[in-house]
């Protein structure tokens, strides 16, 4: 891509400023994407987002003042906004499943490789989650473990009616997705093609209306306990 506006605008919200340096040489370093603007705190970025209009934001959770997980609520209400990838050390499991909750697209690890950032980044400007089964597996486990805030969770009746609007390969998709189970490891288990698998997703985001796999698996799990 030769323009700039062909290119993914993407702000980085971190209060560390050598994690945002970092992230600006990787993400600048590629043809298709750009940094337009970072911001330190859940404040500045609200502010930063409205006046750049980016399509994707790199959050970062624990932040003095407003955090991660308040900004991403914020920004997910707005009109047209854009698609949240959350950042995380994975010692904020509980915010980063808030933040899923509330519709950001995927999470990556601070220490992931280079290529795999800018591949996430790629893939939630995409609209697709960018969630591995093993990240997705540890949340989940957070999330509906002993010591697990009941805060935010459905009720068991909610979360099944939901899922009464399944078809029986649907929900059986659902289930392995709630396992942590990736597209081929599903597509094994019920017999059906990868291709298959991913159409059942589709269906899941859309008939559940939710942004991500966690949140498919929330579901299940609430539906079960």
């Amino acid at each position: 891509m030769d323009s700039e506006r062909e290119r993914v605008r993407v702000v980085i919200v971190d209060d560390d400023q050598l994690v945002r340096m970092a992230l600006r040489l990787v993400i600048d370093g590629e043809p298709d994407l750009t940094v337009v603007a970072e911001a330190r705190d859940g404040d500045t970025a609200l502010t930063v987002v409205d006046e750049q209009r980016p399509d994707v934001v790199l959050m970062d959770v624990r932040m003095p003042g407003r955090d991660g997980l308040s900004a991403t609520r914020e920004l997910l209400t707005r009109p047209a906004p854009p698609r949240v990838l959350v950042l995380t050390t994975f010692d904020s499991d509980d915010l980063v499943l808030g933040a899923l909750r509330a519709g950001a697209l995927g999470f990556v690890l601070k220490d992931t490789p280079p290529s795999r950032i800018v591949d996430a980044v790629r893939t939630v400007a995409a609209g697709d989650p960018a969630l591995s089964p093993a990240a997705t597996a540890r949340v989940i486990a957070a999330a509906t473990g002993p010591h697990s805030s009941e805060a935010h969770r459905p009720s068991r009746e909610a979360a099944r009616k939901r899922l009464s609007a399944l078809t029986e390969r649907e929900l059986d998709t659902a289930r392995a997705i709630a396992d942590g189970l990736g597209n081929a490891e599903i597509a094994e288990r019920l017999r059906i093609g990868v291709a298959t698998v991913k159409a059942h997703t589709s269906s899941l985001f859309a008939k559940l209306a939710v942004e991500n796999r966690v949140q498919i698996a929330l579901l299940v799990r609430d539906a079960e306990e």
